[in-house]
């Protein structure tokens, strides 16, 4: 037998009641939040912010010093692009649940996120599936950094 309206109706305001609160409270985390990742040469430790912008950078064990400006940049590259693809997908993470199906309202669908138009397509791959020191991904960008003339 199917609820009344106003019984429907009531479940799915607490539902959204619900959501909205717990958007705000992740909402305020997310404005907090900070990744931190090492380059591979462990030179180089980038932060990414919660934009998902370069928050910080460090020159670890002054290894920068020996490094080349090709070398050097490769690593704050690295350490960067991986700082923020761990915010992305702590992003993606606490985002999801606010896009599933409503399992109190049925006729509520919840909805689709493109994550990987949104952040990339890094952000679908598995973790152990990160560029390591030695990788094709990491020596792409090395040799591209290695090709340039320093002017």
């Amino acid at each position: 037998m199917m609820e009344p309206l106003e019984k429907r109706l009531e479940k799915a305001m607490t539902e959204l009641r619900e959501a909205q609160e717990a958007v705000a409270r992740t909402e305020r985390e997310l404005r907090t939040a900070s990744f931190a990742a090492v380059s591979s040469d462990r030179a180089v430790r980038a932060t990414a912010g919660p934009q998902g912008e370069l928050a910080g950078i460090e020159f670890l064990e002054n290894k920068h010093r020996d490094m080349s400006a090709q070398e050097l940049a490769a690593s704050v590259l690295e350490a960067a692009g991986a700082a923020r693809l761990k915010m992305n997908r702590h992003v993606m993470k606490a985002m999801a649940p606010f896009a599933e199906p409503s399992s109190e309202v049925p006729e509520l669908k919840g909805f689709e996120l493109d994550w990987e138009r949104i952040f990339g397509p890094e952000v679908l791959e598995d973790d152990q599936e990160a560029p390591r020191a030695g990788d094709r991904k990491d020596a792409a960008w090395r040799d591209a950094l290695g090709d340039e003339e320093e002017g």
